[in-house]
C-alpha cells in the first residue's frame, strides 16, 4: 500500500480534504472524535472540517443547543463529540472483569494501599457519589474531586476516614487529600458511564455534571456500540494494527483485543510500510483508488484528530522532525501540504491581536507562502482577532 494513498485516504477520511457544510457538523465531529487539550483544540479541529463555521455556531451547538457533547474518552482525554453518539465514545471504554487498568488509573495504587481498600470497591464508591451530579453542577476539576471524595467519607468505616483524609502523597498535599487524589484517578470510568460530563465552561474554569442533568435525559442506546468505536478507529486511521488500536485507546491489550475482534470478520489484511496492518473491507477501493491528495495546504491546529498516529512516517518521514512536532508538552501546530507535514505554527495571544509565527521544513513557492498568509488571516478572523503578524521562516534543525 502506498503511502501517498494513504494519505489521501485519511485526509478524506478526517474531512480534512474538502470542509463539509454546517448542517454536516456532527458528521465532522463524529468521525473519530475531537481531543480538547489544550482547551480550544476542538474548535480549531472544526473550523479545517466546516464551511464558514463561526466559534459563536460552534460554542451554541455544544452549550446552547448540545448537539455536541465534551467527556473525558479515549486515553482519558476530554473529547468532544456528538451527543447522540454518547453511547459510543464513551460505554465501549469501560473494561470488562480483568481489563484493567486504564493508562489513566495505574497510578492509584499508592492510595488505594494507604487507604487499604480494593480498587472495584473504591470505584463502586465513586460512581455513587457521582449520582450527586445527576442534580448538581460543580465548577473546576479540584472542587469536582474534593466535592465526591467528601460523598464518599460519610460513608466510611470510621477507622478508614483518618488515612482518606490525610495529605495527598502525588505532589499537592497542601491542597489535596489521598481521598481527593483517588477520586480523581477514577473520575475517566465516571465518565464512561455518562456520570460525569462537562457543562459550560466558566471563565477560565471547566465545570462539571452528569449527562442527564446537561441533557436532560439519559444517552440513546446505539446497537453494535462496541463495533461502531473500532469501525470509526479503522475507517480514520487504517490501515492500522490492534497495538495502535490500544494506545488510542489507553486501555489494556485485554480490552483491546475484545473490542478489536468484535470486528474481525469486517476487516482484511494490507501491506502497509512494510508491515501487515488492518483496514476495514468496505474501505478497500477508497484506500487503493485514492485520488491525488494534491498540494493543499492547511494550517492544522495541535492535537487535531489527524495526528493523533503512531504511524508519524506517514506524514514526516524525518524522526528527527518528527521530535519537534510530537513532543511530550506543548506540542506546535503543523503546516500540511497533501497531507504531509510541512512545517509546524504557534500562535500568541496579545489582547485582540494574534502573532503567528511559521517555521518551513521545507522551501515554497511564493504562492504557497501568500496562501499561509491568507491562511493565518483566516484562523485569526475565527478566533475572533486581527492577524498582527505572520512570519515565516525556513527552519534549520
Amino acid at each position: 500500500m502506498k503511502t501517498e494513498n494513504i494519505r489521501s485516504y485519511r485526509l478524506r477520511a478526517h474531512h480534512l480534504d474538502q470542509k463539509v457544510s454546517f448542517s454536516g457538523l456532527t458528521d465532522a465531529a463524529g468521525a473519530c472524535g475531537l481531543q480538547n487539550s489544550p482547551p480550544g483544540a476542538w474548535e480549531s479541529a472544526l473550523f479545517h472540517r466546516v464551511e464558514g463555521c463561526t466559534l459563536q455556531q460552534l460554542r451554541d451547538a455544544i452549550y446552547r443547543d448540545k448537539i455536541l457533547l465534551q467527556a473525558w474518552s479515549f486515553r482519558g482525554a476530554p473529547v468532544v463529540f456528538p451527543t447522540s453518539q454518547s453511547d459510543i465514545f464513551l460505554t465501549p471504554l469501560l473494561a470488562e472483569k480483568g481489563e484493567e487498568p486504564w493508562i489513566y488509573t495505574m497510578g492509584i495504587t499508592a492510595a488505594l494501599d494507604y487507604v487499604r481498600m480494593s480498587f472495584e470497591d473504591l470505584l463502586s464508591r465513586t460512581m455513587k457519589a457521582a449520582a450527586y451530579l445527576n442534580h448538581h453542577t460543580v465548577k473546576s476539576k479540584e472542587a469536582l474531586d474534593r466535592t465526591l471524595a467528601d460523598i464518599i467519607e460519610r460513608e466510611l468505616p470510621e477507622e478508614k476516614k483518618k488515612y482518606w483524609r490525610a495529605p495527598s502523597m502525588y505532589g499537592c498535599p497542601d491542597r489535596q487529600t489521598v481521598g481527593d487524589a483517588a477520586v480523581s484517578f477514577l473520575l475517566r470510568p465516571c465518565s464512561f458511564s455518562s456520570r460525569v460530563v462537562f457543562s459550560e465552561r466558566q471563565g477560565t474554569s471547566p465545570t462539571f455534571t452528569s449527562f442527564r442533568n446537561w441533557t436532560g435525559h439519559e444517552p440513546e442506546t446505539v446497537p453494535d456500540r462496541e463495533k461502531e468505536l473500532v469501525r470509526k478507529y479503522l475507517h480514520c486511521y487504517g490501515p492500522a494494527t490492534q497495538t495502535s488500536f490500544m494506545g488510542w485507546l489507553g486501555c489494556s491489550r485485554q480490552q483491546a483485543v475484545r473490542l478489536w475482534n468484535t470486528v474481525s470478520d469486517e476487516m482484511e489484511p494490507v501491506k502497509a510500510g512494510g508491515k501487515e496492518r488492518y483496514i476495514l473491507s468496505g474501505d478497500r477501493d477508497a484506500l487503493v483508488y485514492a485520488p491525488a491528495a494534491g498540494e493543499k495546504l492547511v494550517l492544522l491546529g495541535a492535537h487535531d484528530p489527524y495526528l493523533d498516529i503512531k504511524d508519524r512516517e506517514i506524514i514526516l518521514e524525518d524522526k528527527s522532525l518528527q521530535k519537534i512536532v510530537w513532543r511530550t508538552t506543548a506540542n506546535p501546530g503543523v503546516v500540511l501540504k497533501g497531507g504531509r507535514i510541512a512545517g509546524i505554527w504557534r500562535s500568541r495571544a496579545q489582547k485582540n491581536s494574534l502573532e503567528i509565527r511559521i517555521t518551513l521544513f521545507e522551501t515554497l513557492a511564493e504562492g504557497e507562502r501568500k496562501t499561509l498568509q491568507n491562511l493565518a488571516e483566516e484562523y485569526a478572523a475565527f478566533r475572533c482577532q486581527k492577524l498582527k503578524s505572520c512570519k515565516l521562516e525556513i527552519g534549520i534543525f
